[in-house]
């Protein structure tokens, strides 16, 4: 039974805090939140006791909690991990790992000399429909690879400190570096700041892949719709991810461009082909569920992580270029290795 104390119980805090407390082979010893309106809610929220507490201190001098699940704002990301760390304890954190590539390789460093789990909440990484379109991808179902680009948007929540480059944009360049086995060379971003000062409240950023592969990422928290859609166009069939979809999640449509032999005034003839629209059915498991599970499952039998530290230090990576890049009007920024 792994013992787990929260830091964090706000808007995504919660769900991480129902989700850990229905798993089986874990329960929730205790619950760190500054809001105490918040906390006074939680002691027996969850079908059985939790200690609640305004101090960090609590948690990390508890004896019998064996792992730290961190959800506060990503400035203090890298100072609670590596206490927890520091007191032998494993963690999860959310994204992002942290604010500086150095802070993340300290961490990482520091999981491994104490020989503790250190994972990232890249929640994409386990919805069932991002597993099956990377499944497509390495069947060659979809050929080659030409590009890919993803909406973020919806109408709030407006943060006041991380703009929607750090707040939005961290799982679609995990998802598209899953999905392409590789991390971008380069990157540019662009934005605008219209609800608060030096906060941007919309970002586009591109990232740039070997073998000439691009991914677009519109993110922004100021637009009329809710959209989370990532599209893959290859060579041979193009897909589609909408998880705004109940039901059909992906599309695969058999749609592209065949090069045939002319022998009129060019000698490669370009034609349009219009195939099906397959809609592959897919057995839906929260993926909030299945990344809390994996982490249990890390800690109790020792598995590899899936997003672990060096996961979240490639993403950051990425984040802190286009955040760059973003501060210099969309300047390319190459991305060390």
């Amino acid at each position: 039974m792994v013992r787990i104390g929260q830091i964090g119980a706000g808007p995504w805090g919660k769900n991480l805090l129902r989700t850990f407390s229905g798993l089986s082979g874990c329960v929730v010893k205790g619950v760190c939140e500054q809001n105490t309106k918040l906390l006074s809610a939680l002691s027996n929220a969850h079908g059985y006791p939790i200690r609640t507490t305004t101090s960090y201190s609590d948690l990390l001098d508890d004896a019998d909690i064996d792992a730290i699940v961190i959800a506060t704002p990503p400035v203090t990301h890298a100072q609670f991990a590596m206490q927890a760390l520091s007191r032998g304890k494993h963690v999860f954190v959310e994204k992002p790992l942290a604010l500086g590539v150095d802070e993340a390789i300290q961490m990482i460093h520091l999981s491994r000399e104490r020989q503790k789990v250190l994972m990232v909440g890249h929640l994409l990484l386990y919805h069932p429909a991002v597993r099956q379109l990377k499944s497509y991808i390495a069947e060659g179902q979809l050929g080659k690879i030409h590009y890919l680009y993803s909406t973020r948007v919806n109408l709030g929540r407006i943060r006041e400190e991380e703009n929607a480059l750090w707040s939005l944009t961290a799982h679609d360049i995990s998802v598209a570096m899953y999905l392409l086995d590789q991390a971008p060379v380069k990157v540019t971003a662009t934005g605008s700041a219209y609800l608060r000062q030096n906060v941007e409240d919309v970002v586009f950023v591109t990232l740039y892949f070997n073998d000439n592969i691009m991914s677009h990422i519109h993110a922004s928290w100021l637009d009329p719709h809710k959209v989370r859609k990532f599209t893959v166009v290859g060579s041979e069939k193009m897909a589609v991810f909408d998880d705004m979809e109940n039901i059909e999640k992906i599309r695969l449509y058999d749609k592209g461009v065949s090069r045939q032999k002319s022998t009129g005034a060019y000698e490669t003839a370009l034609t349009l082909r219009h195939g099906d629209i397959y809609i592959p059915k897919i057995e839906m498991v929260e993926p909030l569920k299945l990344e809390c599970r994996h982490f249990i499952d890390c800690i109790t039998q020792n598995k590899k992580v899936f997003s672990d530290g060096e996961n979240g230090l490639s993403v950051l990576k990425v984040l802190s270029a286009a955040q760059e890049s973003l501060k210099s009007n969309g300047k390319p920024v190459n991305i060390k290795a």
